[in-house]
């Protein structure tokens, strides 16, 4: 899988997307172990006909209801096979999967992401589901760039793509029209870690202290702030998905040379002035305190009125409508030195190794990554499918809500507008280590970031070794 062509199929499959849109106005990482207990996909047993029930995992409550809708559909085609839905916060769903993966009583198929897949799957803790894929003949080439691709290694397949997303800004329509700042400036501004760029501009026009200063004013006094110009997401455990990775992004940083890369470059002097230029928000006044973001949560600060803007994905368009008393747009991230970079990431369904219902579990499975179920998804409008037929469904439910969704697509659409999700090894050790580091930096106690990501890159480079 190269970038290239990544970036290739993704434009010429969402092609079609532009004109809705215009209407609507290293190194080979070592094979992972297998598990003693886990039985090959392609030895399943086949369907005995009596009442099974799947359980079913899922962290996202916003998507229940489409994947409900799926479930009843699947039942309807198949009687015997019942689909139980349990569904936990983040934080609980990833911690409920890996005690029950050790105690053998995990769901037998649940949502998987790209960061958490890879331990999964050198523990031998999943299923490879190629043998079934290959014995169904499913098509893997309907998902939309390189999604399926991401759910590969070594010959094995660990998961079928469910949807797609990517970042943009989500912003106050009333705060913006208050203070006088046009939307359309989204279409072109600027970003550069040195002083901000238009978009540094722009966020300091948007803040305003007790007195009614905004920070472009000389007597903007930021121990005072009513209004936050720009509300971040606080720290980002290396990934900084909806936080910093578009703004590190365009200035050059790259995480790793390639998917499954063993060496990573948090130590670039690139991403240090990206966090340097991301705390120093902060200092300013001008977003708030990492220690008030941790606390309240970024969505809930926005969506209470504490400030003007903030970065976040795809699939958070309907809770922060959904949950705000005044209008949400949507805009483009700024352009950086290398352009407009949003990261590109698709989530899948994972089958447990240790499920009693390998066959009915995998055809569960194959439904949720089928158009039928996908085109179900789309038509709820909460995430973009991984399918075509999927987002157009999405497309037209955002439509007859009056919603212009369109920043996402975009750039989606822009060859060379979007980079991978960085996917390895070491996940957890990784986002430790970057948490820690991270949380450091925003709280002021160091003050020298490139030393303490140099340190950093250092002990997570040493985790391949």
């Amino acid at each position: 899988m190269t970038t290239q062509r990544f970036k290739l199929v993704l434009t010429s499959i969402l092609a079609i997307l532009s004109l809705t849109l215009a209407a609507c106005g290293g190194s080979a990482a070592p094979a992972p172990a297998q598990s003693a207990a886990e039985k090959p996909a392609a030895e399943a047993a086949a369907p005995s006909g009596q009442a099974v029930e799947i359980r079913y995992g899922l962290w996202d409550s916003a998507q229940q209801p489409a994947y409900e809708a799926c479930a009843a559909e699947f039942t309807k085609q198949n009687p015997n096979i019942t689909i139980k839905i349990e569904q936990n916060g983040w934080d609980d769903y990833w911690s409920g999967i890996q005690t029950g993966m050790v105690a053998g009583n995990a769901p037998d198929v649940f949502t998987n992401h790209l960061a958490k897949y890879p331990e999964f799957a050198s523990k031998g803790q999943i299923s490879d589901i190629q043998p079934l894929v290959d014995r169904d003949k499913v098509p893997t080439d309907i998902y939309i760039g390189d999604l399926a691709d991401l759910w590969t290694r070594e010959g094995k397949r660990y998961g079928l793509p469910k949807d797609w997303d990517t970042i943009a800004v989500f912003y106050n329509k009333k705060m913006l029209e208050e203070a006088g700042v046009d939307p359309k400036v989204m279409d072109d501004w600027a970003w550069n870690p040195q002083d901000g760029g238009t978009f540094e501009e722009v966020i300091a026009k948007l803040t305003l202290d007790e007195n009614g200063n905004n920070g472009l004013s000389p007597n903007f006094d930021k121990t005072k702030v009513k209004q936050y110009g720009f509300i971040h997401q606080g720290q980002g455990s290396g990934k900084g998905q909806t936080q910093w990775s578009f703004l590190a992004a365009s200035a050059g940083f790259k995480y790793q040379d390639e998917v499954w890369g063993t060496q990573f470059h948090y130590d670039d002097p690139r991403l240090a002035e990206t966090l340097t230029w991301y705390k120093n928000l902060m200092d300013k006044g001008f977003a708030p305190p990492y220690a008030d973001v941790s606390s309240l949560g970024p969505s809930a600060m926005f969506q209470a009125g504490k400030g003007a803007m903030t970065s976040d994905g795809s699939w958070m368009i309907s809770n922060y409508v959904n949950n705000s008393n005044f209008e949400v747009g949507f805009g483009l991230l700024p352009v950086g030195p290398e352009g407009r970079k949003s990261m590109f990431n698709g989530l899948a369904d994972s089958i447990f190794v240790g499920t009693k219902h390998q066959e009915e579990a995998w055809q569960w499975v194959k439904f949720l990554a089928s158009p039928t179920c996908e085109n179900i998804v789309g038509s709820y409008a909460v995430v973009f499918p991984a399918i075509q037929s999927g987002v157009d469904k999405a497309l037209a439910a955002h439509k007859e809500k009056g919603l212009d969704v369109s920043a996402f697509t975009k750039e989606a659409l822009d060859p060379n507008g979007t980079f991978l999700f960085p996917v390895a090894d070491h996940d957890s050790e990784i986002n430790t280590i970057m948490t820690q580091t991270e949380e450091k930096i925003y709280l002021g106690q160091t003050t020298d970031v490139a030393a303490a990501l140099k340190q950093a890159n250092d002990e997570v480079n040493a985790l391949f070794k």
